[in-house]
């Protein structure tokens, strides 16, 4: 009988990162820009209002990343498409390597991840929006 190690959060980010492209700030500013791409959003409410949001991203929080991908969800959002370009982020890259990880195995094969997330768009004096959940 063979002995399997249990993954550690070190090791699943590390495998996401070998699978999932990694953007710079730029690049992803460029991306969208051109709206070669859509965006998306992997943290909590609370962040967003905390935080704001980059303008035009969707919000799918990271617990609702599958039942959102997935075609036969009754939960699925049309802006998940495999043809189109998926840029994700979340506050550092660590939920958003992982999230783009899940949608690559989901079939999902033009996913990237912003790199340093939304702290790193912040530092680089990216323009923010503010959300409003009232």
């Amino acid at each position: 009988m063979s002995e399997s190690r249990p993954d550690t959060l070190v090791r699943m980010v590390a495998e996401a990162k070998e699978r999932v492209e990694n953007l710079s700030v730029g690049r992803v500013a460029d991306e969208i820009e051109g709206d070669n791409a859509t965006l998306v959003d992997v943290r909590e409410e609370d962040e967003r209002l905390l935080e704001g949001a980059i303008a035009n991203s969707i919000h799918v929080p990271r617990g609702m990343l599958e039942l959102s991908a997935d075609p036969a969800s009754p939960l699925y959002r049309e802006e998940f498409d495999t043809e189109r370009r998926l840029i994700l982020y979340c506050s550092s890259g660590t939920r958003s390597a992982l999230a783009g990880y899940t949608l690559w195995r989901m079939g999902y094969e033009k996913t990237a991840y912003l790199d340093g997330g939304m702290t790193a768009w912040k530092r680089d004096g990216r323009p923010v929006e503010m959300v409003d959940f009232g």
